[in-house]
């Protein structure tokens, strides 16, 4: 297991909510609580075709803090101050590798989100696939892809691409390529469906807080 100095640790929770712009405040208000369990970065995105839903990722700085927050009634309590009524879906793990499709400047806005939590044979084969699939993404409008691998399942996996507008997103899934297998598994069993959503938030938290 590599040294988690060098790790990037993820958190991500996908649910609905009657009012979206709570979640944000009330994140805010947590800063405090947050820096206690180790997150380093928190982002929030809304979706842009499912009012309701969003989807929240932290950056931690380790996995024992990740399992003691999942123990902890600290992350329900956030769900229900919010109006969380379903279960939430909920993803632990590491980044395993990071595609930058078509690299963009510093100055082009963000695109659209895309994130599915889901089953995956073999990340690794998967990853080797997508490379030799690049220039077949670029196309459709497929800047990068962020694949994270579950600490408690290693073939569950949670994957955020990043896509160049809302009618790219909807071509790519209504025509995904074969090799986004991801994207045809989302919302089996116990996962959400594929997310597909806009940037709003990002909050930088020291660890001295």
């Amino acid at each position: 297991m590599a040294d988690t100095a060098t790790r990037t640790l993820i958190l991500a929770s996908d649910y609905r909510v009657p009012d979206p712009e709570r979640v944000w405040p009330l994140l805010q208000r947590r800063r405090s609580e947050l820096a206690g369990i180790g997150a380093h970065h928190v982002l929030v995105y809304v979706s842009s075709v499912e009012p309701g839903r969003v989807l929240v990722t932290m950056g931690i700085r380790n996995p024992e803090a990740i399992v003691d927050l999942l123990r902890s009634r600290v992350f329900f309590d956030w769900f229900d101050a919010v109006g969380v009524n379903d279960i939430p879906g909920v993803f632990a793990g590491e980044m395993v590798e990071k595609l930058d499709v078509a690299p963009q400047s510093e100055d082009e806005p963000p695109g659209i989100v895309m994130a599915a939590m889901t089953k995956v044979d073999d990340i690794g084969m998967l990853i080797e696939r997508v490379r030799r699939a690049a220039d077949r993404l670029d196309a459709v409008g497929v800047r990068k892809i962020w694949f994270y691998r579950a600490f408690d399942d290693p073939r569950e996996a949670l994957i955020l691409q990043e896509i160049d507008s809302e009618l790219d997103a909807r071509r790519w899934i209504e025509n995904p390529d074969e090799v986004a297998e991801w994207m045809r598994a989302a919302g089996a069993g116990p996962y959400p469906p594929l997310f597909v959503g806009t940037f709003r938030h990002m909050m930088r938290i020291e660890d001295n807080l």
